[in-house]
């Protein structure tokens, strides 16, 4: 069974002992560099994924075993056949911060964890065999010289693309679409072939396995293990580090209309005994944003960023329900799914 590469051990000192108890407000104030010498991946759950992929890659042949270091975040960098793990995976106390500050834990639960590490192996197996440097591959995928946007629209209907990371990631850039095919492609009992029949996407997937079946057995001619932005050369605080997250992934809210929300409540003395819009909202923000991340692929923030603005909207308009609040609650979430998809259109996730 193939192991984890060993990754030397960080320098500097370890946090006291008990710090896991600390305060999220003590945790804030640390360094990403301070994590440096207490956190690894070696003897924690991510091993054990890490194994899994090896395992994964073995069963198709591929040689090709990327390397990994923790960093703020999931990551790929060009040229670099090996993958950046977000620190707060690395150890159970720093992932309930990321869950308080970021409303989830993204690759937090082990399915979630081996989607991402399949997705960021495409962009490292890509690195190590310079594949985007083939024309078929630049015909089908499209060519990676092509600038990451600042922002891409979705279109969920699309079957030119895979469907594997959330908010149809494969349609933000070559490199995405050649990472998420290669992601489906390696995932075992994909049924791929059924699942993406009649679909233009499935020449792409087709591409993928010849392309690996040549590369079976091969011996990358890139096998740098630098590590780009390691945590110990983070020195910004985790307090830094979240604003910095929370603006990047909170959505861009489009202007709400009125008349969305008043076709729903009422500002009508009629309904001046009903309860307040914004108090029924907040009473079921929880509820309503799960249903409508899971529905629109949405990150939760996002979801929640648009709900948050919704809710002080009802409270400056001064409305109130006008429906029982379980038929209020489903006709709500219809509503804040098409102004979540409507803010996709403006904010972007590319951070691989």
């Amino acid at each position: 069974m193939p192991k984890a590469a060993k990754r030397r051990r960080p320098r500097g000192r370890r946090l006291p002992s008990g710090w896991e108890r600390w305060s999220d407000e003590q945790i804030l104030d640390l360094r990403l560099a301070d994590l440096a010498a207490t956190l690894r991946i070696d003897g924690t759950w991510l091993e054990g994924r890490i194994e899994q992929l090896h395992r994964e890659l073995e069963r198709c042949g591929i040689v090709f075993q990327p390397h990994f270091w923790l960093s703020d975040d999931w990551f790929t960098p060009e040229g670099v056949p090996g993958v950046a793990i977000p620190f707060y995976l690395a150890h159970p106390r720093l992932m309930r911060i990321e869950e308080t500050q970021m409303l989830e834990v993204e690759g937090g639960t082990p399915e979630w964890c081996m989607r991402i590490l399949r997705h960021e192996t495409g962009h490292a197996i890509d690195n190590a065999f310079r594949l985007r440097r083939l024309r078929r591959r630049q015909h089908l995928f499209g060519k990676s010289t092509l600038p990451y946007p600042e922002s891409y629209a979705p279109r969920p209907y699309s079957r030119s693309y895979v469907l594997h990371l959330e908010n149809w990631y494969a349609q933000s850039h070559p490199d995405e679409d050649f990472a998420e095919t290669f992601a489906v492609w390696m995932t075992p009992r994909s049924g791929w072939r059924r699942t993406y029949a009649g679909w233009s996407a499935l020449k792409k997937l087709e591409y993928v396995d010849e392309l690996m079946w040549e590369l079976a057995g091969k011996t990358p001619p890139i096998t740098n293990r630098r590590e780009i932005e390691p945590l110990p050369k983070l020195r910004k605080t985790l307090r830094q580090h979240y604003a910095e997250k929370r603006k990047r992934y909170g959505a861009a809210l489009p202007d709400f209309a009125d008349r969305d929300l008043k076709r729903l409540f009422s500002d009508s003395p009629v309904f001046r005994d009903r309860p307040a819009a914004a108090t029924f909202l907040r009473r079921v923000r929880s509820q309503v944003s799960r249903r409508v991340a899971r529905t629109t692929g949405a990150y939760q923030y996002a979801v929640d960023q648009v709900l948050e603005d919704i809710i002080n909207r009802c409270r400056g308009l001064r409305l109130r329900l006008t429906a029982p609040e379980e038929e209020t609650m489903i006709d709500f979430a219809i509503l804040l799914a098409v102004h979540t998809m409507s803010s996709l259109t403006r904010r972007s996730r590319v951070a691989m």
